[in-house]
């Protein structure tokens, strides 16, 4: 194999559209890629080839996304999962994360967010490997041995939700998530609410993290450049300002 393979990937999808287009992205975005096109034969190909991650499709001719994750996860095979789910099918996506998978891309999806995701989630597993603890987006770190924040070389606490949002927020670095995507992964599907939570917790966040003050080389102070955004009507983000405008 050659040293540029970034990671070896098993496509599963009964659609062979669907496989093509992604075996083509995936090759291009420099992954080594087997595919599968049903449950059955996704088991067979995935305890063979020992994958560093698994993209899959929840509905199979055969047997679900779901059982094959079982079944996988019972062979002792831990590679992360990314489900391709129904559109706004949030039953997929709770019960996807429930079995073992590590995230979902809704149909129709775009390449470009499947290559995201793909090397978020690689990222956030590598991570737990390296010896290095500090995950870092600017000038705040996180260091996951001592669950330690700072900004600016200024310690920050946060109770451990806000450190758990945090942590996913900084491990999906420039990469927009749905306050769904942000319940299912803090909350673990205990929570009962509505998403209200989400945006009272971004903004706890938000206090605490942009609301720093340093110092403006003038001898006054001045508040840090924000790291969370926004996203009307889809969700939040947190990535490095391309250029630090002012205060």
């Amino acid at each position: 194999m050659s040293n540029s393979i970034e990671a070896s990937i098993v496509v599963v999808d009964d659609e062979p559209s669907i496989r093509e287009l992604l075996v083509a992205s995936l090759h291009f975005a420099g992954f080594e890629v087997e595919t599968a096109a049903s449950g059955s034969q996704a088991v067979e190909v995935i305890e063979k080839i020992q994958p560093d991650l698994i993209v899959l499709d929840v509905m199979l001719p055969d047997i679900d996304g779901f059982t094959v994750t079982r079944r996988i996860r019972q062979e002792g095979i831990t590679a992360p999962v990314l489900f391709l789910t129904a559109r706004d099918d949030t039953q997929d996506k709770v019960m996807g994360l429930t079995v073992g998978g590590d995230d979902y891309v809704t149909k129709p999806f775009s390449l470009e967010e499947v290559v995201a995701r793909i090397r978020a989630i690689l990222r956030r597993t590598r991570d737990q490997i390296e010896d290095d603890p500090i995950i870092r987006v600017g000038d705040l770190e996180i260091n996951e041995d001592s669950h330690d924040v700072s900004r600016a070389g200024q310690g920050i606490d946060l109770s451990p939700t806000e450190y758990k949002l945090l942590r996913y927020l900084m491990d999906n670095e420039g990469r927009v998530l749905s306050k769904a995507q942000i319940l299912d992964h803090v909350w673990q599907y205990d929570w009962g609410g509505d998403a209200a939570i989400v945006e009272s917790y971004i903004s706890y966040l938000r206090k605490k993290v942009d609301g720093i003050e340093v110092d403006d080389g003038q001898g006054g102070k001045r508040k840090v450049v924000p790291l969370i955004e926004t996203k009307r009507g889809i969700g939040y983000m947190i990535r490095e300002p391309k250029t630090s405008q002012g205060a």
